[in-house]
């Protein structure tokens, strides 16, 4: 029985070797025996926003000096026996060293998150703008037909002109005759 294990194993590694060595299909999941740690990387961007944001401040250099002049007093003078970095400071030299080192990807980071909402930001007003570029365009045309829409349109000015100059002719030509200005009185004795 466990020779057959055995051997059932060494065609499965056989068979995993000449898979593997084949480069049109997919290798298989490798095991990792260390759990990846998942990073959310919103959560950190927003972290390295708000850490080089603090490195901005004037706050931040108050602090980064008060403990600089605060170690090199305590390892000068050496207040009550300590003296943990001797005058040439490596230790702080390494320290710095070790934020700078940490500070300049984190501010790159914030700088790339800053450079894509830009860039988001810049591709929703360039869309704005062309759909207000779009409505402007589309209301220009409309004004425009109704300024040549209302020059074909009779104004009232017009009517009446053309109507009098109707009723002359009619006059002229004998259709209409034009009632005579008559007194009350001659109505009054005509007989009836």
């Amino acid at each position: 029985m466990a020779d057959r294990d055995e051997e059932r194993r060494e065609r499965r590694e056989g068979r995993r070797r000449q898979e593997s060595a084949r480069l049109d299909q997919p290798r298989e999941a490798v095991r990792n025996w260390l759990p990846r740690p998942s990073l959310d990387s919103d959560t950190f961007g927003r972290f390295a926003e708000d850490f080089a944001r603090f490195m901005g401040t004037a706050q931040f250099l108050v602090w980064m000096t008060v403990f600089v002049i605060v170690w090199i007093i305590f390892n000068l003078v050496g207040l009550f026996g300590l003296k943990w970095d001797p005058y040439p400071f490596i230790l702080l030299n390494l320290f710095f060293s070790t934020q700078a080192s940490y500070a300049a990807p984190l501010i790159l980071l914030a700088q790339n998150r800053q450079d894509d909402r830009d860039r988001v930001t810049l591709e929703a007003d360039r869309a704005r703008d062309e759909r207000n570029l779009a409505d402007t365009e589309f209301l220009t045309r409309e004004v425009a037909s109704l300024r040549l829409a209302m020059r074909e349109t009779a104004t009232r000015d017009f009517v009446r002109s053309e109507l009098r100059s109707l009723l002359e002719e009619m006059e002229e030509r004998g259709y209409l005759r034009t009632p005579e200005p008559t007194d009350g009185a001659d109505d009054e004795a005509a007989p009836a």
